[in-house]
């Protein structure tokens, strides 16, 4: 019977974990694969034009914690008076913002 209940609480815990990863997936496309591109590369012509973070570049990705991107996220990015990244914490709660960090850190190459 234990062996039961804990099987059904790992697929439980799995399924949530996987619809997590999807959610997060859906964010970016929606709200960072503008400037990121779909990829994290950067790449775009909103992201060029922004200098937009290559986030697959292994340099860019130690250049920050976990916790400053959840605050990039969460609040923008504004270089010199200019903003570079609006902020998504109105949109987004609070695990699909850290479910969004987890996300970008797969990007790295």
């Amino acid at each position: 019977m234990k062996a039961i209940i804990y099987l059904v609480i790992t697929i439980l815990a799995a399924s949530a974990m996987s619809l997590r990863a999807a959610d997060a997936k859906a964010n970016w496309a929606a709200n960072c694969a503008q400037c990121h591109g779909p990829k994290g590369a950067a790449d775009t012509k909103m992201g060029k034009q922004l200098n937009a973070k290559n986030l697959t570049d292994p340099k860019v990705q130690a250049a920050f914690s976990d916790a400053k991107a959840t605050q990039s996220i969460k609040e923008g990015v504004k270089e010199n008076g200019k903003t570079t990244m609006k902020a998504f914490g109105g949109k987004l709660t609070d695990d699909e913002v850290k479910a969004l960090v987890a996300y970008v850190r797969t990007l790295k190459k």
